[in-house]
This record gives C-alpha cells, structure tokens and sequence, in this order.
C-alpha cells in the first residue's frame, strides 16, 4: 500500500504553518471558515469546526481529532461544539471507560513506594508527548505533598526533552490545578532531580545508576527506541520494574510483556522476563465512551451525521449503536477510500 503522505508533503504543508487564537473565526479557502477550541488531548490539540458556504447554503462539519478526558493531567479540558451538520468522530476507546484516576494514581503511588523501599529501579515506555509530561506532573505532586523523598528521574528520550521544554513554556494552557502546583512547588522542583540524557552516550550510563530511580524512554509501545535498550539489560533482574502506562499494540514487545510472556526477544536475543511487570490502564489521553458521548451531547439537538474514525471495530460499533440509541443520529463507519457525501 502506498503511503497516504510522504516528507515533501510534510514540508510544503508545514510552510503553510500559521498561529490562530482558540475560539476564533478564521478564513481558509473561499467560502470556509474554520475555527478551533480546545480538545483536551494534550497540549496545543484543537478540534475543528469548518463552515461552508456553497450554492447558497451554509454547512457546519466538525473534526474532534484526539479528545482527552475529563480532569486530565495538565491540560485544560476539551470544549465541545454546540451544532454541526456533519461530525468527524474519534472513537478509540468508543466501547469502554477507563479505570478511575484516583484508582490509577493509588497503584502508581503503590509502584514507586514499592520501588523506592527495594532501591529498584523503575523502567517507564512512555510516548514523548503528552504521556511523559503527565507522568513527571504526578511524580511532582508525590514530591510537593512529601508523600515521596524525591529521587532520580532520567528523562531519556531527546524528544520528549524537547517537548517538555514547550510544555514548560506555555503554563498558561495548564489546567488550574497544575498551575497551582507549578507556583507551590518551585522549592520542590530545585531539590529533586529530573536529568535530561539527550545523547546516546549517557543514555548508556543509565545501566549503570543505582536505585532507586526511574527511566523513561521511547517508543511507548517498546517497538523501537531507547527503552528498548534499557528492558535487554533489565527485564531478567527480578529487582526491576516496569511500568506501562500507555495502550500497547498487538505485535509490539510491550503488549508480549502485559500479556505475561514469560521470555521475548530482542535483538535477536532470548530474554527472560524475571522483572515485575506494572499496567496501569487509567493514563489514557483519550476520552472513554462516556466521555466521548458527553462531547457530542451539545451537539445532537442539531441532529448532525456521524462519521466515527480513529478506532478499530471493538471501539467504532459500540459507540455507533450508542449514538443512534441516544440520539437518534445517522452513524457511518467508514474504511480506507471511502467517500463521505454531505
């Protein structure tokens, strides 16, 4: 299958790069105007709402993009729109909600205190935009309470390093909470160490750091990146930990260790996995099922068509049948080619 874009494509799209203000109208191509607001998923996401104008009559379709949940970490929560005539709809975790947060954060503090008693060390697949910034807000908020004597934290992942620079220079789309916790804990910050491992060289040094401290390192689902690296020289020490805190995809190293392989294989070598094994499955950016619905709720009195895309069949059918239970709307679930009229 051909690819749907390649790096010219990126490029001249990227020339075409312009900053807009959420929530204000802006022109696109003749008889288009767009605005944006926000999604919620992580810093910067926007959903779209396009107006058409064309043959005398006037369309709204809207794109959700990635939606985050309710209360996320960090990020201000998404705004829905309140009409639309046509709605491009996520669906990633259409078929369920996820585990409560409070749960989650219960069983990450469980983790790192387990962790920090046995001096292990703690290694964290984590997606360098969005998952890395949540986890190292959670860290901080076990460092400000005290709840946690603050320990070393390696940030391994020369992308995600440079994300968390952008995050750290835009407090102002924080949520109220995290900028309450960014101005409280300035003296916490300065006496605990995250340390940027942006090389290849220090990257290797990290097998050597004692416990207790944690590592996270790319790619979140372990099927390329550094993390890779750190599981070969760590998975057969029974002392070590692993904390998953995102999905993992069938066919990825990550989803062999959450299903409880007992050994895997990486670069061609034979591991054995003697390490403890973490999922914590309350750390998705997406929305669930009822957060989903709940977004589209401002909109279904204007009885728009829904078009459900980013999710496998488990997620798009559920949620499909739930909105015309719901709502009474039209649903379509689209593949690869096909062509929507409106």
């Amino acid at each position: 299958m051909s690819p749907l874009y390649d790096a010219e494509d990126v490029e001249a799209a990227m020339e075409r790069f312009r900053d807009v203000p959420l929530g204000h109208p802006f022109d696109v191509a003749d008889g288009i105007t767009a605005r944006y607001a926000n999604a919620g998923h992580m810093l910067g996401s926007a959903s779209i709402s396009l107006t058409v104008k064309e043959r005398n009559k006037t369309r709204t379709v809207v794109f959700s993009g990635d939606l985050g949940p309710a209360d996320f970490a960090l990020i201000q929560d998404a705004v829905p729109f309140k009409s639309a005539d046509l709605v491009f709809m996520e669906s990633t975790y259409g078929d369920r909600d996820h585990k409560p947060v409070k749960e989650t954060l219960a069983e990450f503090r469980a983790i790192i205190d387990e962790t920090v008693e046995r001096k292990s060390r703690i290694l964290v697949p984590a997606f360098a935009v969005g998952r890395t910034q949540q986890i190292m807000y959670h860290l901080d908020e076990l460092f400000c309470s005290g709840k946690v004597k603050p320990f070393p934290v390696y940030l391994d992942s020369p992308m995600a390093i440079e994300a968390t620079k952008i995050y750290r220079s835009h407090p102002d789309l924080f949520d109220d909470e995290a900028r309450s916790l960014e101005s409280a804990c300035k003296i916490t910050r300065s006496q605990h160490q995250v340390t940027p491992t942006p090389t290849a060289q220090q990257s290797m040094k990290l097998n050597e750091a004692p416990g207790p401290c944690l590592i996270m390192a790319g790619s979140g689902m372990c099927n390329a990146g550094r993390i890779v690296h750190h599981l070969r020289h760590g998975l057969w020490q029974p002392e070590t930990a692993v904390m998953f805190v995102g999905y993992q995809g069938q066919g990825t190293l990550g989803r062999q260790l959450v299903d409880g392989a007992k050994a895997v294989k990486i670069f061609g070598e034979t591991v054995a996995v003697k390490a403890r094994i973490h999922t914590l499955n309350g750390f998705s950016a997406h929305a669930g099922q009822s957060g989903l619905l709940k977004w589209f709720q401002s909109m279904a009195s204007s009885k728009p068509k829904v078009v459900l895309v980013h999710g496998e069949a488990r997620g798009r059918e559920p949620l499909a049948e739930r909105l015309r239970k719901l709502h009474g709307v039209r649903t379509a679930l689209p593949n690869l080619g096909d062509v929507i009229n409106f």
